[in-house]
């Protein structure tokens, strides 16, 4: 095929990243041939790189090249600030570009050198938020190389985010686990095609489908596992589904991390890493609750040669069950987009911000300690539904109705990120707290798991108990006053 019938590709940075990218689509012989390399350096506008001639400024020439119907944009700029991102987006649709593709946060380009199979469809995630700050993955995860490394929920947002930054680290083995057959498939399978193309190390990869609710499993299978460091992402997550179901947002948020920590404990694990939410602090919700137990459950833990902590944050960008998965199906379906408040305002940052510093927490981080991530402002739901609408190139209210349905049961106007006897400070580290608080007493913790178990399992010897979920309201509200009680909470 001649260049002339071959679709062009336009790559936005001249840099290691777009360097890196043109010479894999030279050496694989990509349908797809480099036309331009588009850059704002002064040094390389005018200038080839390889045969390919470098323009500029990017904002002056996007609108002037002799575009045609097959070519596509790929942006691969990795730190590039979100206003720019915004900007060209913009003027990228005005010329008439269909197919525009974006290179992932500098995160997961590791000494610049950026692949192909990286490149994705630009969302309207990454023109949402703060711009990322700039992390050394591979100096960031130097304390788990050569470890074995745990990740539960793997097959959710952020363990398989956190899967996909770990294959920078050089750890021996990486273990995704969940109860999920078809998400822990698919993570295994991403993980494995990203090393074929040359992303990463050579860690071994080892798909494992189990249920931590069982306490023997647990145990069984760290023992079997012999791992150094465990990041828990595994929860039940949506709020008024959790409402509606209290006694296995427990089963699953307390006592699976409870058996967590325990067989870790028990099997010499170095390292726990909680992931948790702003939704523990003064929670209103179930799911709050479980969390903030769950904390109390990691921080108790920490012994002298163990190194068990939290990091807490809040929403982020795209997550399942987040508003931003939801908006785009409303939005593509012809609205309307349904916001609970015009008041409603969320802290948020990306999934792979948010995944890079909790891999940098739990290395700098110090057993029994709770850390918080720095999440800027809250940013107004509405704004956020405004600029998705945007996006998709309609206008808000005139094409897409936005309309307003209510809070539904558990949720807040807004969250916070501490409570008001917790103390940020500063950790060290960028975009990184430090929480000074008092742990609950280990006996309160132990009296309040032991009278949960005996509503979320059935022992036999408290039968009359089992599942009832006014009991399991009333045992949690008594030890967090802030959740609500329910006069017509039914018992089952």
């Amino acid at each position: 095929m001649s260049n002339e019938a071959r679709a062009r590709t336009y790559i936005l940075g001249a840099g290691l990243a777009g360097r890196s990218i043109a010479a894999e689509l030279r050496r694989k012989r990509n349908p797809s041939v480099v036309a331009a390399f588009l850059d704002d350096d002064p040094a390389k506008i005018g200038s080839r790189i390889e045969g390919v001639p470098v323009l500029g400024p990017i904002g002056d020439v996007i609108t002037l090249l002799d575009k045609k119907p097959r070519d596509e944009a790929l942006i691969a700029i990795p730190e590039a600030p979100r206003e720019h991102l915004k900007h060209w987006y913009d003027l990228l649709k005005l010329a008439g570009f269909v197919r525009i593709r974006i290179l992932p946060s500098l995160s997961q380009i590791i000494d610049g050198e950026a692949h192909l199979i990286q490149a994705r469809e630009i969302d309207p995630l990454d023109l949402l938020g703060r711009t990322p700050i700039k992390i050394d993955l591979r100096e960031s995860l130097a304390y788990l190389r050569g470890r074995r490394v745990l990740i539960t929920g793997a097959g959710g947002s952020i363990g398989s985010e956190l899967a996909r930054q770990l294959l920078a680290g050089g750890a021996e083995r990486l273990y995704l686990l969940g109860h999920g057959e078809n998400s822990i498939y698919e993570i295994d399978r991403e993980l494995r095609t990203l090393q074929e193309e040359g992303v990463g190390e050579r860690a071994t990869i080892v798909p494992v489908i189990g249920e931590l609710q069982d306490p023997g499993y647990t145990r069984f299978i760290l023992t079997r596992m012999r791992v150094n460091a465990v990041f828990h992402t595994a929860a039940y997550k949506h709020v008024p589904m959790l409402e509606a179901n209290p006694v296995e947002a427990v089963k699953n948020n307390v006592f699976v991390t409870h058996h967590l920590v325990e067989a870790a404990k028990q099997t010499g694990c170095e390292r726990f890493v909680l992931v948790s939410s702003d939704k523990v602090v003064e929670p209103t919700s179930v799911y709050g609750a479980t969390k903030q137990l769950a904390e109390e459950i990691v921080l108790n833990a920490n012994g002298s040669s163990l190194h068990f902590m939290v990091v807490r944050f809040g929403n982020v960008l795209g997550s399942r069950g987040s508003i931003v998965p939801l908006f785009r199906k409303q939005i593509l379906k012809g609205g309307p987009v349904t916001i609970t408040d015009p008041r409603t305002a969320r802290y948020f940052m990306t999934i792979p911000e948010a995944v890079s510093l909790v891999l940098k927490a739990g290395g700098v981080g110090a057993g029994g300690e709770l850390y918080l991530l720095d999440m800027g402002d809250p940013l107004p739901i509405r704004e956020i539904a405004e600029q998705m609408i945007r996006f998709y190139g309609y206008e808000p209210e005139s094409d897409i109705p936005i309309t307003y349905v209510g809070l539904r049961p558990g949720e807040k106007l807004t969250e916070s990120l501490y409570g008001a006897n917790e103390r940020p400070q500063p950790s060290g580290s960028e975009r990184i707290l430090r929480v000074e608080r008092s742990n609950w007493p280990p006996t309160k913790l132990a009296e309040l798991l032991e009278e949960l178990g005996a509503i979320c399992f059935n022992n036999g010897s408290s039968t009359n108990h089992y599942r009832n979920r006014r009991r399991l309201r009333n045992a949690l509200a008594r030890h967090i006053p802030s959740l609500p009680v329910h006069c017509d909470e039914p018992a089952y």
